[in-house]
């Protein structure tokens, strides 16, 4: 069964097609066509829980569910991963803001 994801990254949304039994690998070598990182460079978090979510692992095994909003972060020139950093749009969807701020 097709589900979506919504990968974010300061700016940048990523929509994402995938199977519940992919594994985040699987997600990050989509990614990796995208934005030429290498996979090895790549951490997907999940967002509500803040779980790191792990390469070997599928969709399904982690509860990511179909529209699910998953942070980028990427490996900085220290060898550390850089802060998760989403921009929310300040004039997009003003009406957001009554349902918790799903983003």
């Amino acid at each position: 069964m097709a589900m979506y994801i919504r990968v974010k990254r300061i700016k940048t949304t990523y929509f994402i097609r995938c199977d519940p039994t992919e594994t985040i690998l699987d997600i990050k070598e989509k990614l990796h066509v995208l934005i030429e990182q290498p996979v090895i460079n790549q951490r997907l978090i999940l967002v509500g829980t803040g779980e790191v979510l792990e390469d070997s692992k599928t969709l399904a095994d982690q509860k990511v569910e179909n529209d699910a909003v998953v942070a980028l972060t990427l490996r900085k020139d220290d060898n550390e991963f850089e802060e998760v950093n989403i921009v929310r749009p300040n004039d997009f969807y003003q009406s957001r803001d009554g349902d918790g701020g799903n983003w």
